[in-house]
């Protein structure tokens, strides 16, 4: 009797262990967002704390982009070689030990160097945690819980905007300070918590573990209370189609690739483009009473509808078409706010982006490692965080250009990027919902 992974996955269907997992996943991910989302929030006072110009101060943030590329790029390939436990440990390690280190920099040269380190294991964390996440869930709903996972972006992003928001209300000499420190706490708990993460059965079958996946997968069976796998039960990998073997730029995935390397760049330049800039824009000037850092936390807060309605729509009507929806409605969001008459359209604009952004984040995270096997996966998605990471390091210095002619006139940059984005997603036929990734 032959199983594939998928299909003995299927047997004890998403339940306690799933649960359990998402928590400690999530935990971590919650960490990098707010390690990511950081950036924006603390380029001010390090500007105000190093006497540096604001411009000069966003360094911090193309540094740390610079080393979530490097990670992303390195950490995905060597996942699919040694295995994703070890990698995602060390990574989350890396994060705990070089984000705390952030907050005691003396000057601003050894908070880039920091930065930098940092930004190479949350670029490491990301792609690995994914891939593995989406290795541990049976194929029906594997899309839902997946943007369940990525809703926990949302979570980091209120702790660091209300931890901004404090900071800024009490004070504190150098707010940047406490924010980088709120930020790395979640990993230093997460190095612990990884501990008790198995190895991803897909990557044991892969390798001709078998006596080890089987152990890993009785676990996960007995954690949901269902039936132990057959004695006479052999795990077999799932077949791999012709064309797909040695590459992501193989015959078969070459086409799909390219399209999603490029929707990747393309929203990373939009997301990272607005985050980075309107903290700092909100904090100071703003629009009116959209101003100031609690207006932030209700941006935050307009991310969560934007996870649920993807990991509705992720199930009901399909990956591909979710993200092309939301990916249309972000370019909705951006194009109102360069209309917006008075203060109350831009803040209406301005909530819907956040919506409609991480929605677009949420369905982009739970379509790419679908469409790659279990020996390339950490390579896809390494190679798409990778992009995304290079429109991250691009996007300070290539959309100063774009605000320094307004900050309607940079907006309305995104939300034509954001359009060039949907139309590069019609170039990805592949609709994996309810499929096995085996």
């Amino acid at each position: 009797m032959q199983l594939t992974v998928d299909e003995a996955l299927a047997r004890g269907g998403s339940g306690r262990f799933q649960w359990r997992l998402l928590g400690i996943f999530g935990l971590v991910w919650a960490a990098d967002a707010m390690q990511v989302i950081a950036v924006g929030f603390a380029a001010p006072s390090v500007a105000a704390s190093f006497g540096i110009e604001r411009v000069t101060a966003l360094q911090i943030g193309t540094l740390f982009f610079l080393g979530m590329f490097v990670g992303a790029f390195a950490f995905g390939r060597i996942a699919d070689r040694i295995g994703r436990r070890n990698i995602l440990i060390l990574t989350v390690a890396m994060d705990a030990v070089f984000g705390l280190a952030s907050v005691f920099a003396q000057d601003f040269t050894m908070l880039l160097a920091l930065r930098f380190l940092t930004g190479v294991a949350v670029g490491g964390t990301l792609p690995v945690d994914y891939a593995m996440m989406a290795e541990f869930l049976p194929p029906r709903n594997r899309g839902r819980w997946l943007v369940w996972l990525e809703g926990f972006w949302a979570v980091g992003t209120i702790v660091i905007a209300l931890t901004a928001w404090i900071a800024a209300s009490q004070g504190a000499a150098a707010p940047w300070r406490w924010i980088f420190a709120i930020a790395a706490l979640p990993a230093l708990i997460g190095v612990g918590l990884r501990i008790w993460v198995p190895e991803s059965p897909m990557y044991l079958v892969r390798k001709g573990r078998q006596a080890e996946a089987r152990a890993v997968l009785d676990r996960i069976l007995a954690a949901n209370r269902a039936e132990a796998l057959p004695p006479e039960a052999v795990l077999v990998p799932a077949p791999v189609p012709e064309g797909a073997e040695t590459s992501i730029f193989s015959a078969l995935l070459r086409g799909r690739t390219l399209a999603m390397l490029a929707v990747w760049f393309l929203v990373s330049l939009s997301y990272y483009g607005v985050f980075v800039w309107v903290p700092g824009q909100l904090a100071t000037e703003g629009f009116g009473f959209v101003r100031g850092y609690g207006f932030l936390v209700i941006l935050a807060l307009a991310q969560i509808p934007g996870y649920a309605l993807a990991a509705w729509g992720v199930e009901a009507i399909g990956r591909r078409a979710t993200l092309m929806a939301f990916l249309v409605l972000s370019a909705a969001g951006c194009a109102l706010f360069t209309v917006a008459g008075g203060t109350l359209s831009v803040a209406a604009a301005l909530i819907l982006m956040s919506f409609a952004l991480l929605g677009t984040w949420g369905a982009l995270y739970a379509c790419t490692p679908e469409l790659y096997p279990t020996h390339l996966r950490g390579t896809g998605m390494g190679t798409a965080s990778a992009m995304a990471r290079l429109g991250g390091i691009l996007a300070p210095s290539l959309l100063a250009i774009a605000f320094a002619r307004g900050f309607g006139f940079a907006i309305g940059v995104f939300a034509v990027l954001l359009l060039l984005a949907a139309l590069a997603l019609l170039l990805v036929r592949a609709e994996t919902r309810d499929r096995a990734i085996g």
